[in-house]
């Protein structure tokens, strides 16, 4: 199964930025936890804090990856472009989250993308990127169907 990893924006900063809500590790640390947990997977990843270039990931990917996980960061609750970008690929996505968007400011509690999403997860640190893996992982037959 071939999966990638989109980070928006300021998610780079992960392990730096505000520890109190998003940890103490790298995303690319991180990452090569999950590429070492999921070796059947083949995992890619695309980080970007250019929306423009997140668009263009999507459609680059959108027709010939099994999956997206994606968490657009602040885009998710203000970028129509990104949904719509999501809407108009066949890869189904996963949106996901590391804090609990509801927990957090009013603004951040509506998500633009969601409805075009296979579904969402927040809320669980970086573990959510894991709990999509796992998912994937348990319907890797229904989602290839889906293509």
């Amino acid at each position: 199964m071939k999966v990638i990893i989109i980070n928006g924006p300021n998610l780079n900063l992960l392990g730096k930025r505000e520890p109190e809500i998003y940890g103490t590790v790298s995303f690319e640390d991180y990452l090569k936890i999950l590429q070492e947990a999921y070796p059947t997977l083949n995992m890619d990843y695309f980080q970007s804090n250019i929306e423009g270039e997140l668009i263009d990931k999507l459609h680059e990917v959108g027709f010939s990856y099994d999956a997206i996980i994606l968490n657009a960061g602040g885009y998710t609750h203000t970028s129509v472009s990104i949904a719509d970008a999501v809407a108009a690929i066949q890869t189904p996505v996963i949106e996901v989250h590391i804090s609990n968007i509801f927990k957090r400011e009013e603004y951040r509690h509506q998500s633009l993308l969601s409805k075009h999403c296979k579904g969402v997860i927040c809320g669980f640190g970086l573990d959510s990127y894991g709990l999509a893996l796992v998912y994937l992982m348990n319907h890797q037959d229904d989602i290839t169907k889906e293509l």
